[in-house]
């Protein structure tokens, strides 16, 4: 089973590439996307907030600096190729990122909730599951290390370069087992690299429905009354 690791040639070769400037708009993010993200998570209405867009001179570290710790995400890319072929990528990952913890690890298949997609040319990939005659191989969520970009899979099925320039696709962790080595990004095999032109990542964060705020506010209703009612109480025995 081949795994790419994002050093010694792969970072030569990484360092060739210049990174363009990212327009401040428009975002990647349009209602129609937003509205694709929804229904791929499947977990309802979601406010998704920009918590980090990549501007000229970025590294890895300034994207950790800003999406560390902020719990779970969706990474937006627009990648390109040499002969003008132009896609929208990305990943949801369910666990904040981080700087030192190395592979996020899902053993549980319920744990497997990460997934990459393919927004131009639609198709999601989601962990190799459990029952697969190798459970391990989906295991390998995110990669979570200073030098590296938000990265998905042991592949890595989707991995950024530190100066945030540049990817790559290298299907494993993610999609159907006998699909490996696939690009998610244009379905060619071999790890074949794809400039990044903008980069921006979304904090999610599910959007309660109308009952839900109702049996809030009720709730809240009964514990202000409760506090209330012992308040006068203890004046009356005083």
């Amino acid at each position: 089973m081949k795994t790419i690791v994002a050093t010694g040639a792969l970072a030569a070769a990484l360092a060739g590439w210049a990174l363009p400037a990212q327009a401040q708009t428009p975002s990647l993010l349009d209602p129609v996307l937003h509205g694709q993200l929804e229904r791929w998570l499947g977990a309802g209405e979601l406010q998704l907030d920009n918590i980090y867009t990549r501007q000229t001179g970025h590294f890895a570290t300034d994207f950790h600096a800003a999406a560390d710790g902020k719990g779970d995400t969706f990474t937006l890319m627009q990648v390109s190729d040499d002969q003008g072929g132009s896609w929208l990528v990305g990943g949801y990952n369910p666990v904040s990122w981080s700087t030192t913890d190395g592979w996020h690890i899902a053993a549980s298949q319920w744990e497997r909730t990460a997934f990459i997609f393919n927004y131009t040319d639609p198709q999601v990939l989601r962990p190799v599951p459990v029952t697969h005659s190798l459970p391990s191989q989906g295991a390998k969520l995110t990669y979570n290390w200073p030098d590296h970009g938000p990265t998905f899979g042991q592949g890595p099925d989707l991995f950024v370069s530190e100066d945030l320039s540049s990817t790559l696709s290298w299907q494993l962790t993610y999609g159907d087992p006998a699909l490996q080595g696939r690009s998610l990004i244009d379905g060619t095999y071999g790890g074949q690299l794809r400039r990044i032109d903008a980069l921006e990542v979304y904090s999610v964060a599910v959007i309660p429905e109308p009952h839900t705020w109702a049996m809030l506010a009720g709730g809240l209703g009964v514990v202000g009354w409760a506090a209330r009612r012992r308040k006068a109480q203890g004046a009356a025995r005083s």
